[in-house]
């Protein structure tokens, strides 16, 4: 699942969310978390492989302190990526607005 995180409405600030809210799905809070914070994991391997091949446009390979300095679009692009909701705000948006799929995956009970 592709998440657009430059159209998301999820909070860059900590928010209180109500517990009833997040377990409401599950009626387990502690499998509602686990949910969260796998996709949350998902997202922020998304943001982080999106964010390195945007710095790679810009990656110099010489040692040179001028080109470090100058490299304004390096640093927009980074201070981009810093204003947007973190991956564990952006996951727990989706688990309220019920577009994370999950699954009861149960072993074989007979012995």
């Amino acid at each position: 699942m592709k998440t657009n995180i430059k159209d998301s409405k999820a909070p860059t600030t900590t928010v209180t969310i109500d517990k009833n809210k997040v377990d409401a799905p599950t009626n387990n809070i502690y499998e509602a978390i686990s949910i969260i914070a796998k996709r949350s994991s998902q997202i922020n391997s998304d943001m982080k492989k999106e964010l390195l091949e945007k710095l790679e446009e810009f990656a110099t390979y010489n040692e040179s302190l001028e080109e470090i300095f100058e490299n304004k679009e390096q640093i927009e692009v980074s201070k981009f990526y810093e204003r947007l909701p973190k991956p564990h705000a952006l996951a727990l948006e989706e688990w309220l607005e019920d577009k994370i799929y999950y699954r009861h995956t149960k072993e074989n009970e007979e012995a």
